[in-house]
């Protein structure tokens, strides 16, 4: 029998799970009678858990960021008002507001409020050309932009019809009537529904060209995510996280979501340093840690005599996900900070699919791990057929939170058995640990974002003076990958790699832009005309 938090097999180690982390504890009768109202009001979204919170400890702070800290009662209460004022611009269900916004308070408030609303959520790139949030802005028919102010460059050639709020300003007093600030402070006429629809929660996928396609993240229909993720990871409730993946990215969406169950105080920093991450671990006595692999790495770099300084003993969990992390950078992290380091795998199209444990990583630093409660990973050979252990085949993972699908009907997916593939090869070996071999098409990860070599390609080809190009990834300690293009030039042409460079910057995504660029003579190919990348590149760093 299915009840409204899972089966009762669900329902059970979900409860056994948020005791063991402290979620489920002691809490007065009229207050614990609150939750239901909560639940029948926004479902399982992180508006339920913040009007919970703000029911349950109304004083905890639940935001530290650049300007300072804000409690779980302002945060419902700063919500209603920015809900009630962005009614007032004709927001509500089936509009669409998008936030290009950095790590701080805005974001998250704004997800809060249009989530009261029944509004969608687009979730924006920083990274993104403003010939791409274009038409991204198109695609998804975006009414309203939050922006940061010193991204508002992002935006040149979004038309003025789409409106722009401002999230975040450079001097604090500035409040003006197109700000976040100034609609709270302003508050709004009409009243907020007692059961608004559940909006939708968009992704980009990490487009290089064209217009990126948005994935359509699901609502939570029970406690699948939290069995999920407390299987793998000792998370604890009420203590501070640091979050320094970004919010518009699937983990650091995934570490808000996690944060606002667990009741923690998410410690944000608009832009990420490796020692003021550590400043920031040390000062607050954060116990958690949300972050992408090249931040980690950066924090390695950094002089012994730098890291000694700062007390992080209170830290007991380190998530990172959205690349590849090099192995001996794995086994130098734990070395370094202790057995704290936990790697997932996954995606935007399939959020998780399988979790690493310090203890894994210990013995075999490049595993992806073990599947969580709830998760399927299969291992699929060109007939759908599942393969044994040590075989690589295609991926395919199945659990309670795959995407819904591409907005817009763009995009294709693999489905097989109810399961959905990653794109990726990869194997088990004979103790059942899950390894990733690679992107079964040309996509090279660098840096956590997903980049197709044939876009950046038929850029490159394009240019003036290039006859050809071919773009391959290379071994990268920092980002994984890193993109090396190689070109063919009309004779006579005259082309260097920093005219090569900025015009893959100008037209493309900020992180398609190869930082390798050689000039051959002529391509490698097969005797049908197909280029060999393989050999093209090294995977020397």
């Amino acid at each position: 029998m299915k009840t409204p938090f899972g089966t009762p097999s669900e329902l059970a180690t979900g409860l056994r799970l948020l005791t063991d982390a402290g979620v489920i504890a002691p809490v007065a009768p009229h207050r614990a009678a609150l939750f239901p109202t909560a639940l029948y009001r926004y479902g399982f979204t992180p508006t339920t858990a913040f009007v919970v919170g703000r029911w349950r400890h109304p004083d905890r702070v639940a935001i530290v960021d650049d300007r300072g800290t804000v409690t779980f009662k302002e945060i419902h209460e700063r919500t209603d008002r920015l809900a009630r004022a962005l009614a007032d611009r004709r927001v509500g269900p089936g509009s669409r507001v998008a936030v290009l916004c950095r790590n701080h308070r805005g974001p998250i408030e704004t997800i809060l409020a249009v989530s009261k609303l029944g509004a969608d959520v687009v979730l924006l790139n920083t990274g993104l050309s403003p010939s791409q949030m274009k038409a991204v802005a198109e695609e998804q028919e975006i009414g309203t932009i939050v922006v940061d102010s010193d991204l508002t460059d992002r935006l040149d050639e979004v038309p003025d019809t789409v409106k722009r709020v401002f999230a975040w300003t450079e001097a604090a007093g500035c409040w003006g009537d197109d700000t976040l600030e100034g609609l709270i402070g302003a508050d709004g006429s009409k009243p907020l529904a007692t059961k608004p629809p559940v909006g939708k929660t968009i992704v980009l996928t990490s487009g290089t060209t064209g217009t990126p396609k948005g994935a359509e993240r699901p609502s939570p229909n029970g406690i699948g995510v939290v069995n999920a993720i407390l299987s793998r990871i000792p998370l604890t409730a009420r203590e501070h996280a640091l979050v320094s993946a970004p919010l518009f990215h699937t983990w650091g969406f995934a570490a808000f979501q996690i944060g606002s169950l667990m009741g923690s105080t998410l410690v944000l920093r608009r832009k990420f340093d490796p020692e003021d991450a550590l400043a920031q671990l040390a000062q607050h006595r954060c116990t958690s840690m949300f972050a992408v692999p090249v931040m980690l790495q950066r924090i390695l770099e950094l002089d012994d005599e730098v890291k000694a300084r700062y007390d992080v003993s209170a830290l007991k969990t380190v998530t990172a996900t959205g690349s590849a992390m090099p192995p001996a950078k794995v086994t130098e992290f734990l070395e370094t900070f202790g057995d704290k380091l936990y790697m997932l795998y996954g995606s935007t199209e399939v959020s998780w699919a399988s979790i690493a444990r310090p203890e894994e990583l210990r013995s075999e630093p490049g595993t992806a791990g073990r599947p969580p409660v709830g998760t399927t990973v299969k291992i699929l050979g060109d007939d759908d057929q599942e393969l044994p252990a040590g075989e690589t085949g295609r991926i395919f993972v199945g659990n309670d939170m795959l995407f819904t699908g591409y907005t817009g009907g763009r995009g294709e997916t693999e489905v097989v058995d109810d399961m959905l593939g990653t794109g990726d090869l990869g194997h088990y070996d004979r103790h059942g640990l899950l390894f990733i071999s690679g992107r079964a098409d040309d996509m090279i990860v660098s840096g956590g974002e997903n980049i197709h070599a044939g876009e950046v390609e038929g850029l490159l080809s394009d240019m003036e003076g290039v006859k050809e190009a071919a773009v391959v990834g290379v071994d990268d300690d920092e980002y994984g990958q890193r993109l090396a293009a190689y070109l063919v030039l009309e004779s006579g042409a005259k082309v260097d790699a920093d005219a090569v460079r900025d015009h893959v910057k100008n037209n493309l995504a900020r992180f398609a832009t190869p930082r390798d660029v050689e000039f051959l003579d002529e391509l490698p190919r097969n005797n049908t005309g197909k280029v060999l990348k393989s050999e093209l590149g090294s995977s020397d760093s």
